[in-house]
């Protein structure tokens, strides 16, 4: 599991990316913040954590999907990172900051930007200009 890297993961790469041509700005893994959020938009007061779907128990098929040896370790160790991400969740909640999950199964979907969008709102910057190269 040490080769499992938690930052600058693809699904997070592509977040990122799709996040900066739609002109929005914003800081990463601030480690102020309960759970180090992935994404944070300070002006905003909200974040976006890009999860795992197989780490973080999504619902879909590569998050239900349990490895046949082991299983009761990775039963536990699932239950909590569910149980730590409420945690974080709940945490910045009180702390008045809305988060926002992008699980790793809706990265490539069409509806991702729009997603996103009504999350964050308007982008006063407008889409990124691509400069000539």
């Amino acid at each position: 599991m040490r080769a499992v890297k938690s930052r600058d993961t693809s699904p997070e790469l592509a977040v990122r990316k799709i996040l900066t041509a739609m002109g929005y700005r914003y800081r990463l893994h601030s480690e102020k913040l309960p759970g180090a959020p992935d994404i944070v938009f300070p002006s905003r007061k909200k974040v976006i954590f890009v999860h795992g779907c197989f780490w973080h128990g999504h619902s879909c098929k590569r998050g239900a999907r349990i490895p046949k040896t082991n299983v009761t370790y990775w039963r536990t160790k699932i239950a909590r990172n569910i149980a730590r991400d409420k945690r974080m969740a709940s945490e910045l909640r009180r702390l008045g900051w809305k988060a926002k999950i992008v699980w790793e199964c809706e990265v490539g979907s069409p509806k991702i930007r729009r997603s996103l969008g009504q999350y964050l709102g308007p982008n006063r910057l407008g889409p990124a200009k691509r400069h000539p190269a």
